[in-house]
Parts: C-alpha cells; structure tokens; sequence
C-alpha cells in the first residue's frame, strides 16, 4: 500500500491509499478518481515528502512523527452532503434487493451455489454468508456481491 498526498483541479487537496503506484496510475488513467470535496475528476499527485522507515537495526533518538490530521479546506459541507447523497443511494440499493428478491437467510451460501449449479429454479436471492463462504463462491464462479447495509440511526 502506498499513500499519495493528492490535489484536485479546484485546489482541494486530500490524501487517499492505493495498492501500488501502478493501480494510481491505472485508476487515474481510467478517469476513476475524484476530488472528496468536489466531485471532480481532475485529481493528480500532489507535492509530497517520501516517507521512508527506518531500518529495524537502527536506532533512534527520537521518536517518529506523527503526521498532523488532514485538514480539508472550506467548511466541509461539500464532503457531508456527498456522504449523505451516498447514504441514501445505499439505502436505494438495499431497498430495491429487498424488494425483488428472496430472502434466504443464513442458507445464502447453500442457495446461490444451488442456483448457480442449475440444482435448482433461477431466482433473486439475498441473506447471510461468512467470509469464507463467499470467498468459495466466488472461486468457484458463483456471481455474488454484498449489500449495503442499514444505516443505524444516530441519536
């Protein structure tokens, strides 16, 4: 994992971690990126200090520094309303599986391989799978994906 210190057209700069320098590369190429405050695709790597660790047989006579939180400029009112535009989307999401498919439960694992295998009839499913079970699902090329899940009301 790496972390970039990122800048978008408008000047908003924000950080965000990527697996390699080459999948930032591949993401930004594809026009996946964007600005968290904005929206805007127009984001490139920012000026940044590398940071490079220390090796294990070396001794240090102080300690490391943290580096201080990021602060986004402006209010932060583009960043909630984009999180809450987000929130409800998912709650769309979840309503809408609620609605056209058939809740299995904790048989989700046993029933999307039955469906998948033609053992039994073509249906919309959803319900519960552990992690492992899922990961066999997908090694075996059972289509799955998760669901957002619901939102918990604050006080």
């Amino acid at each position: 994992m790496i972390r970039y210190s990122l800048i978008c057209a408008d000047g908003h700069e924000f950080e965000s971690w990527f697996a390699s320098s080459d999948a930032f590369d591949a993401l930004a190429e594809q026009g996946h990126l964007s600005c968290v405050v904005c929206g805007t695709p127009k984001v490139e790597k920012s000026l940044m200090a590398p940071a490079i660790g220390r090796k294990s047989n070396q001794k240090s006579g102080a300690a490391e520094a943290t580096p201080p939180p990021l602060a986004l400029k402006g209010d932060g009112g583009e960043a909630l309303k984009a999180a809450k535009e987000l929130a409800a989307f998912m709650d769309k999401v979840r309503s809408h599986v609620e609605a056209n498919a058939e809740y299995v439960g904790d048989n989700f694992a046993d029933e999307a391989r039955a469906i998948h295998n033609k053992e039994t009839e073509m249906r919309q499913i959803y319900g519960e799978a552990t992690l492992e079970e899922a990961r066999d699902l997908i090694e075996d090329g059972v289509a799955v994906a998760p669901i957002p899940a619901k939102r918990r009301k604050s006080n």
